[in-house]
């Protein structure tokens, strides 16, 4: 089965359009010409003088109607399908950055964006590790727990022990006994992340993950679904909050986003800075009790 396109291309109705056709054209180049038939199982024949691949061995790996392909090569394509970004990205063997940034270019939803927790690079997981005794956690847009260091498992609870699909900070914060026990603004919070979890939802809303989780919060919290249906949206901000540690006391600590990569796939390190001299000196007693 071959993907079939427009039978005709359409023209740029803006500028900005122009660019991203145009960049997206020289990108889809710059990855055939990387790819050689050999990676793909193509013989390369004595002829060839093309670098990487021909567009029409492009066109037939995925499955493309050669003409289509190469109107989008040209930048002449308006409105590239998710299934031919899908099956482009296979054929050029792209990796997961450059399989968004393909995404990206063209305007369009990915359907395979990963619910899962992504495994987090070395060099990373050190920075969260090396701010204790401050808490901190690698997060991505979605609130989903990438990672957590020791002074964020003791005072909120250790992700590792949830199931994959309840570390995420909404989860948690909506349905969680513990956060709302010990989460002294638990109400503010909850209300003040929804809506910045709606306003980071506006870029994703055709995504399968966010979709889901959307439908999992919906479904397990009536106080969600009410504050989700007020439509409020609010900015990234510092703040401080207070939790309640049953060995150490009151701890107030004002969250800071370290952002690692602000679009797609977007992480941030969460750093939980004390607001105090009573509070880092609470954390600082509660790493001591970790420490034996």
């Amino acid at each position: 089965m071959t993907i079939a396109g427009p039978a005709h291309p359409a023209e740029p109705r803006t500028r900005g359009e122009h660019v991203r056709r145009r960049e997206l054209a020289a990108f889809l180049r710059s990855r055939r010409e990387r790819v050689s038939p050999e990676q793909v199982g193509l013989p390369r024949g004595p002829r060839r003088r093309t670098p990487g691949l021909r567009r029409e061995e492009v066109a037939q790996l995925s499955a493309v109607g050669v003409t289509w392909y190469t109107w989008i090569e040209q930048g002449r394509a308006a409105r590239v399908s998710a299934q031919v970004l899908d099956a482009v990205a296979r054929a050029l063997l792209m990796d997961p950055t450059e399989r968004a940034h393909l995404f990206a270019l063209a305007g369009t939803a990915d359907p395979r964006t990963d619910a899962a927790c992504p495994v987090a690079s070395a060099g990373v997981l050190k920075v969260v590790e090396r701010l204790a005794p401050y808490p901190a956690s690698l997060q991505n847009a979605r609130y989903d727990l990438l990672a957590a260091n020791r002074p964020f498992a003791q005072l909120f609870g250790d992700p590792a022990e949830l199931p994959l699909a309840e570390r995420n900070c909404v989860w948690l914060l909506a349905v969680s006994e513990r956060w709302k026990r010990d989460f002294l603004d638990r109400d503010e919070m909850l209300r003040d992340m929804i809506a910045k979890y709606r306003a980071a939802m506006a870029e994703h809303v055709a995504e399968p993950a966010w979709k889901s989780q959307l439908h999992r919060l919906l479904a397990a919290s009536a106080e969600f679904r009410e504050l989700w249906e007020r439509h409020e949206v609010a900015p990234m901000s510092p703040h401080v909050k207070r939790y309640r540690h049953p060995q150490v006391g009151l701890v107030r600590l004002e969250h800071r986003n370290m952002w690692l990569a602000p679009r797609a796939p977007a992480h941030r390190v969460v750093a939980y800075l004390p607001a105090d001299e009573d509070s880092e000196e609470r954390l600082e007693r509660l790493a001591a009790l970790a420490d034996g």
